[in-house]
């Protein structure tokens, strides 16, 4: 029966001997039944493919289902073609295997066309893979392959995508990718693969079905397009989004920088000179004297002005958060972490990032900051792995850090890398050429968003502004002013003179307020209620601590590691 077969074919014996072959087949290889008979059929195969073919048979054999493999054979004349090898198992009818049957199909056009398939694919510089119906990998061209730094047997590992795709994307995706599989359609995901280096950069891979005569899935082709920049450039987008939302509702001092005195100009001229430069820039001077504002200047006149400027206020935040709110952490990295978090340097990456009262950071926060400084990466909090940052470091700070690194309270190398280009804002009083011009133009813009009509300012009010020292500096003077639009009804502007005084008084009276706050603060760690806090050792309210605190500027979170 086997002789009438139109493929080459053969008969087994239980033990996997071939006793039978077929006319075509003896035709086609040139052996004599005896030569073939037993093992000696396997002189056919081509000497790369015996070891796969022995193993499959082995196999085969040993687990009594059907198998198949593909595999040169040779013919008659001594050339080779590809056959797929198939073999079935026959049973009695107790079920025991009494003979196995076989055919070896050509196919050396499929396989031809195949490689011819194989060749165009690995002269494209796309990465593509060639997925079975079920989505795994069956083969990969070159681009694929020098990208990922692996070989086809890697990437064909049942698990392959933990191995080539970020772990979040694989758990993100993993049932979206199922899902399309099944549908048959062409669709597309995002997912971040994984360099030879280490490295992972953002994909959109794009899946098509390639589908037999009778609309049956054959492969998938699965086509890679490097997306990395569009992402980051999505996230940079997102990040400042964040950054401007942060800074909504959020005033400035005034719109821009107003004075024409000689110690402002100096910084001024200070500003114009390092703008350019991606150098690290210090700006010392008490506060509300608009060290922001001299950052804001100098971001803006430097080749980042389209990027983020974001800003921190170090001594705002207390100190085991302020590394996760600089660096960002990881999901689980500590109770609480219920997923990652990017932080502030991530957040600014290609702008300038304001460090506002660096002099708060603690000694662990101080050492990240000095690995940004020096070498350009940082780690989030939970993660060994290094990123690669592009900010530039602009800090400010009232405090006298040359006392600090001599009691040992700031690093010394922190402090000269950040003293790199020092800017010193003038206080107010040492510029009281420039208040006239500052209360005209704050008028101005108060009476304007108040929508009054404001056309003249008070002789004696202008006397008594530019004669007071102003201990808030810009600050207050912004204060004095906003509160004075409110309350003038007329077109004429004026203050109280006792509103001075009284800030004068306050100012004198705080010098010994601080002095027993802060020692009230040192004795516990930090503690403001509770009964050992220190408004019950000062005898006053919970609330009214807290007030002061605020108003006399007083950062309680040092006191803790006290």
């Amino acid at each position: 029966m086997l002789d009438y077969l139109p493929v080459l074919s053969w008969r087994g014996l239980p033990d996997g001997s071939k006793d039978f072959f077929n006319h075509r087949w003896h035709e086609y290889t040139g052996l004599s039944p005896d030569q073939a008979h037993g093992s000696g059929w396997q002189v056919t195969v081509h000497p790369d493919d015996v070891p796969a073919v022995a193993k499959k048979w082995l196999e085969v054999v040993s687990s009594g289902q059907p198998g198949e493999v593909e595999a040169r054979l040779r013919r008659f004349d001594g050339s080779y073609r590809w056959f797929l090898c198939r073999a079935a198992p026959v049973r009695d009818e107790q079920g025991s295997i009494v003979a196995w049957f076989g055919t070896d199909t050509d196919i050396e056009d499929r396989k031809n066309a195949e490689d011819e398939a194989k060749r165009i694919l690995d002269a494209i510089p796309q990465t593509i893979v060639v997925l079975d119906p079920e989505g795994k990998t069956v083969s990969a061209n070159r681009a694929s392959l020098e990208y990922l730094g692996l070989t086809l047997e890697q990437i064909a590992g049942t698990d392959a995508r933990k191995v080539i795709f970020h772990a979040d994307d694989v758990e993100r995706l993993k049932e979206e990718r199922g899902l399309a599989l099944t549908r048959g359609v062409p669709f597309s995901l995002e997912w971040r693969a994984r360099r030879h280096d280490g490295q992972y950069r953002w994909y959109l891979i794009q899946y098509n079905p390639l589908r037999d005569e009778q609309g049956r899935v054959l492969h998938w082709y699965a086509t890679g397009t490097d997306i990395d920049d569009r992402k980051r450039a999505e996230q940079r987008v997102r990040n400042e989004n964040q950054a401007l939302r942060d800074e909504i509702d959020r005033s400035s001092m005034f719109e821009e920088i107003v004075g024409s005195s000689a110690p402002l100009q100096r910084v001024l001229d200070q500003v114009a000179r390092v703008a350019g430069a991606d150098t690290t820039v210090l700006i010392l001077g008490e506060t509300g004297t608009g060290k922001e504002l001299v950052a804001r200047a100098i971001h803006k006149r430097s080749k980042r002005t389209n990027r983020a400027f974001i800003r921190v206020d170090c001594a705002a935040i207390p100190p085991s958060l302020i590394a996760s709110e600089l660096f960002g952490h990881e999901k689980g990295a500590f109770t609480g972490a219920v997923q990652r978090r990017i932080g502030r340097f991530e957040a600014a990456e290609g702008g300038t990032i304001f460090l506002d009262e660096e002099g708060e950071l603690p000694q662990e926060t101080q050492v990240s900051l000095l690995r940004v400084l020096q070498e350009r990466e940082f780690e989030r909090i939970g993660s060994n792995r290094a990123i690669p940052v592009d900010v530039r470091v602009l800090a400010a700070t009232n405090r006298d850090l040359g006392s600090a690194v001599a009691q040992g309270k700031f690093r010394e190398d922190l402090y000269y890398r950040l003293n790199v280009f020092p800017i010193v804002v003038p206080a107010l009083r040492e510029r009281a050429d420039d208040i006239r011009l500052l209360v005209e133009y704050l008028v101005r813009r108060y009476a304007q968003l108040a929508g009054k009509r404001i056309k003249q300012i008070e002789g004696r009010t202008l006397e008594l502004l530019s004669t007071y020292d102003w201990p808030g500096n810009v600050r207050e003077l912004q204060n004095v002013i906003e509160r004075s639009v409110i309350l003038t009804d007329g077109d004429v502007f004026s203050i109280d003179e006792a509103w001075l005084k009284r800030n004068a008084d306050a100012k004198d009276a705080g010098v010994g307020e601080r002095e027993k706050i802060e020692a009230a603060l040192a004795a516990t760690k930090g503690r403001v209620s509770g009964p050992h806090g220190a408004a019950t050792i000062l005898g006053i309210p919970r609330q009214t601590l807290e007030s002061r605190i605020r108003a006399l500027h007083i950062n309680k979170h040092q006191f803790k590691s006290f």
